[in-house]
């Protein structure tokens, strides 16, 4: 059988202008990463301020852990992410951040992850049923969204009640094309308290969203259980430990904000790409198929049984190598550092390409070649924590993380076992980075049911 090769965007080899890095940012953020940064552990230049992007795990691993007070979030990444999830988990620092994050804590404990793991296999029940009746062909990033929007409502919100998933879905695509993009003033470092013309286009997707969540928080605080049942019991619940504060209204709108969009979007992206990597190389889709239907036979997968299904795990990491969720994120530096013995200074901004970092030619064997097997723990050893950061690192690593991957491998493991996933016709998407990143052109693939 034919095995094509994943798609991927080809690097730009000549430094960019202003001009030209802009609409690379406004295309597509992956545009930006030279190709010497897939060689080179750093690279650095001048737009304006100095710009320095970090391929090097060590270097890293000094940004995100030991001098990490010194990297905080870029303003220009801020001003994107506020309008919809403001001073959220996400966004917060100092005290605020680490009060917020031990109220929400609880929700992803190992234990409470796995007592949603019937939740999961139900909602990969219905993928199923979805995907068997859609046809000879799927779109299967929309389907792959359907699925994990339902147990992340599940989650934090006991149910989509409150909810159109599809109408909520756009507004977020909505979103990430108008104020998730850069901007010509960002480059020109205006004042970030001046409106963005993609903020003003994004309004309406942003009343959107928070109109549903809103909705939600007040049905919820007029039944005022007192039982913490999901994520919102927790968050109306959660008390700072050092002041007694509370959640306000506003604080929960933006945290329920943050996690519904983060904790379905990443995971569907995840989903989608592993199976049209599948779908490119029908041999490792076999191999997985066999795995799966010997543990599960026609499923749905449970979580007891994960452990005999090493391979899919395996897939789903080298899907978030080759795509990780988010492609690049940015820093900006307080004081005077040193990375990969370049002298870095205050007021300059570090780049974390995570793409360019999964397909680094000084860390990867054949980097840009889908091979789930360096996954696999024989060949995992030695491999430097900060080499692969599908879910970033240090203190503020992704809190969801242990919960989207049981959700991926259950869903994943599912749908192989029913069904053959094949190409249709000859163009593949690329990938594209706004917020996410995600395939520009959908995932259209042909599913066979056995």
């Amino acid at each position: 059988m034919t095995t094509l090769s994943p798609p991927h965007i080809s690097p730009h080899t000549k430094p960019l202008s202003m001009l030209q890095s802009l609409r690379a940012a406004k295309r597509n953020v992956l545009e930006l990463i030279p190709a010497i940064a897939y060689r080179q552990p750093i690279v650095s230049g001048n737009l304006g301020a100095r710009w320095h992007m970090v391929q090097d795990p060590a270097a890293l691993k000094r940004i995100f852990l030991d001098n990490l007070e010194n990297y905080p979030k870029s303003e220009v990444m801020l001003r994107m992410l506020r309008p919809v999830v403001g001073t959220s988990l996400f966004t917060s620092e100092g005290a605020q951040w680490r009060w917020q994050r031990r109220a929400v804590a609880p929700v992803f404990a190992q234990r409470n992850i796995a007592a949603l793991a019937p939740l999961m296999s139900a909602t990969a029940e219905r993928s199923c049923q979805r995907l068997a009746e859609s046809g000879e062909t799927a779109e299967i990033v929309s389907e792959m969204l359907s699925a994990t929007f339902d147990v992340i409502c599940e989650v934090a919100l006991s149910g989509r009640e409150h909810f159109d998933a599809e109408e909520y879905g756009a507004a977020i695509i909505t979103y990430f094309e108008t104020a998730g993009k850069a901007s010509l003033l960002d480059f020109l470092r205006v004042p970030h308290w001046i409106p963005r013309p993609g903020e003003l286009l994004g309004m309406g997707a942003v009343s959107t969203m928070h109109k549903m969540v809103a909705r939600a928080i007040e049905a919820r605080r007029q039944k005022d259980s007192g039982n913490a049942r999901d994520l919102l019991d927790y968050m109306i619940a959660a008390r700072d430990q050092e002041t007694g504060k509370a959640m306000t209204s506003r604080d929960l709108l933006h945290n329920m904000q943050f996690f519904i969009v983060a904790g379905h979007e990443t995971t569907a992206l995840a989903l989608s790409w592993a199976l049209l990597l599948l779908a490119l190389d029908p041999d490792r889709q076999t191999r997985a198929r066999s795995e799966v239907q010997a543990a599960i036979g026609q499923g749905p997968a449970r979580e007891e049984q994960l452990t005999s299904m090493p391979y899919i795990e395996a897939i789903l990491d080298e899907s978030m190598r080759l795509y990780p969720p988010v492609g690049m994120l940015a820093r900006e530096v307080r004081g005077r550092d040193e990375l990969c013995g370049r002298e870095i200074n205050a007021g300059d901004v570090v780049f974390l390409p995570f793409y360019a970092l999964h397909r680094h030619d000084l860390l990867w064997e054949e980097p840009h070649a889908f091979r789930p097997e360096r996954f696999l723990p024989e060949n995992s050893e030695g491999r430097d924590r900060y080499a692969y950061l599908p879910f970033g690192a240090g203190p503020r690593v992704c809190i969801g993380a242990n919960f989207a991957v049981m959700q991926a491998r259950i869903i994943l493991a599912s749908v192989l076992a029913r069904f053959r996933f094949e190409p249709v016709g000859d163009r593949l998407p690329n990938p594209t980075m706004a917020m996410t990143v995600r395939p520009d052109t959908g995932i259209k693939l042909k599913v066979t049911a056995l």
